[in-house]
């Protein structure tokens, strides 16, 4: 079980990420860099969630490497779509 400290400094720092997220996909011109920010946002986002909430901060390495490599895919392939445009 986590300290509650430790949760709650990871929910401060999830609702600033989120803020971030949300400046950044208004402030930043549509195209490659601005969903590369987005997405590199959401990467640090889903890490924090798989860490802390999920537990796997706690578990073996291999699960802590499969889950953020899970991450990783999905938001690669995401940029990759929203690249495609760019390069049609």
């Amino acid at each position: 079980m986590q300290p509650a400290h430790r949760l709650n400094i990871t929910l401060f720092v999830l609702v600033g990420l989120a803020v971030g997220t949300l400046l950044a996909s208004g402030s930043i011109a549509a195209g490659p860099l601005a969903s590369a920010v987005v997405l590199g946002l959401a990467v640090l986002k889903g890490r924090l969630i798989l860490l802390e909430f999920l537990g796997l901060r706690d578990a073996h390495a291999l699960w802590r490497g499969v889950v953020t490599a899970w991450i990783l895919g999905v938001t690669s392939f995401a940029f990759a779509a929203s690249a495609a445009r760019w390069l049609i």
